[in-house]
């Protein structure tokens, strides 16, 4: 009961009428309820599927690519997919909206929450832009805005509207657009800008600033944008772990800290490895770069460790809504780290064992049940999809903390 109690924000109940087709109650009956789908996103960035969806890759090992996903499938309700401007239009004009479009249709065919990864970037930024103004390059970033959005609406309705901003207008590693016009209109302003443009052309979406720095100037820089009257949906935390679990104490402490905006949280990039940590000295992990990274038996029990505390932590947290963790596999893991939930063969890890044990068994509600005279019963448990199943029929309910308490079924 305890962990019930601690999980209270997570739960709901729901009491439900069964009839049958002449509106009469089912009295008496014996009814199994299961959990199908959490309300909670449980997400993983998965580019993999654009290769799958769209079947450009050789049969072997597209074998290989759908055993992955099936895994995935297993687990998670939540996938990320890549809007790198570079990469989705590396020629002005001609983008890759047809491959990433029928990975995001395979995904929500399997009732698979999309994401798309960001809309506005000053890393992995189309490279045409700098052979125009300034004015021109914001032009061009509205109009991609404008066609994405509207291309993917009812696909993708979750965005990562636009990345890493604390660090865009003083980026320096090299030349880009992006951070050439946020130095013309600010933070606020650019987050402002696109922001706007996105809500425009879908304003149901879910729509979060997202960022890698958890310092005091992140959330500066959300004060800043709240006190603009900017409409941010979520906050979005990254929290690659490659030199180390960042432990309870860091993750309460920051969870405390952006919790005082009162906003939903989602830990958008999450990594924890089951390699050798990346020495505490690197400043930018993209400059540890080694032949080789592998996935040890000792580190792999580290790594389920971690997840398994780590996930506990956020799940326990009201403001939570949503982990995604970065890499699925070690197989194309960023960096090449041993970042993912499976071995680059597909086996999976005991952290992908943990964690399916946490969100199909902790946290899933499964009954058992049996119809009173008036054909009532009441289920308490995990928000989210269910199905009831009533002899040889089947029907589907929701139990939402703000939505219907009842509901009338026909079985």
């Amino acid at each position: 009961m305890e962990q019930t109690n601690e999980l209270a924000h997570r739960m709901g109940l729901k009491t439900i009428k069964l009839v049958d087709a002449a509106g009469n109650p089912v009295a008496g009956k014996e009814v199994v309820v299961k959990q199908t789908n959490h309300q909670f996103l449980f997400g993983c960035g998965i580019f993999d599927v654009i290769d799958v969806a769209n079947k450009n890759v050789p049969a072997d090992r597209l074998a290989f690519q759908e055993e992955k996903l099936n895994l995935f499938l297993d687990v998670f309700n939540q996938a990320t997919l890549p809007f790198y401007w570079a990469l989705f239009e590396p020629e002005k004009g001609k983008p890759r909206t047809k491959e990433v479009m029928a990975a995001a249709q395979w995904l929500k065919e399997r009732n698979i929450s999309v994401k798309g990864h960001p809309l506005c970037w000053h890393t992995l930024t189309a490279p045409w832009l700098l052979e125009m103004s300034n004015d021109e390059i914001l032009k061009a970033q509205f109009e991609r805005i404008e066609r994405d959005v509207t291309d993917f609406k009812g696909l993708i309705d979750t965005w990562d509207v636009i990345n890493e901003v604390v660090i865009m207008p003083i980026f320096d590693k090299y030349d880009n657009g992006i951070t050439r016009i946020s130095q013309d209109l600010g933070r606020v302003g650019i987050i402002k800008e696109m922001f706007s443009k996105t809500r425009e052309f879908n304003p149901n979406a879910t729509l979060l600033l997202n960022d890698f720095n958890t310092s005091i100037n992140y959330e500066i820089l959300i004060d800043g944008c709240l006190n603009a009257g900017i409409s941010i949906d979520a906050i979005g935390i990254q929290s690659h772990q490659h030199q180390g679990y960042w432990g309870q104490e860091k993750l309460e402490e920051v969870l405390d800290r952006f919790s005082h905006f009162g906003l939903p949280i989602h830990f958008t990039e999450n990594t924890l490895t089951s390699g050798h940590l990346m020495p505490a000295e690197i400043v930018d992990l993209n400059d540890y770069q080694i032949p080789e990274w592998p996935s040890t038996p000792e580190f792999e029990e580290r790594q389920a460790k971690e997840v398994e505390e780590m996930y506990s932590i956020l799940f326990k947290h009201p403001l939570v809504e949503a982990i995604t963790t970065w890499s699925f596999s070690d197989d194309g893991a960023w960096l090449g780290a041993p970042a993912g939930f499976v071995r680059r063969d597909n086996s999976p890890k005991p952290a992908y064992d943990v964690l399916k044990k946490l969100i199909k068994g902790d946290w899933s509600t499964e009954v058992t049940a049996t119809t009173d005279g008036d054909g009532r019963l009441s289920v308490e448990g995990f928000l989210g999809e269910y199905d009831l199943i009533c002899g040889d029929k089947k029907v589907n309910f929701r139990i939402d903390k703000d939505g219907d308490t009842t509901a009338q079924l026909e079985v």
